[in-house]
């Protein structure tokens, strides 16, 4: 049997299952270009905390669950 065959086999049982085949795509966190754009973000993230009072304000208009 080969591999093709044994993969037809295995998505004909999924199928019998109720699954569905899906392809996903996702960034290539292996590039410099993700890697460069991740750090950039993480960096503006950790500059809002000092330069807003956007979580303040959050804070100052929410009520707990127990209100």
């Amino acid at each position: 049997m080969t591999v093709r065959d044994r993969v037809q086999q295995h998505r004909e049982r999924m199928r019998a299952l109720g699954y569905r085949p899906v392809q996903v795509w996702v960034p290539d966190v292996r590039t410099s270009e993700f890697v460069d754009e991740a750090r950039a973000q993480a960096q503006r993230v950790a500059a809002a905390d000092r330069v807003t009072d956007d979580q303040e304000f959050v804070e100052s208009v929410s009520t707990t669950w127990d209100e």
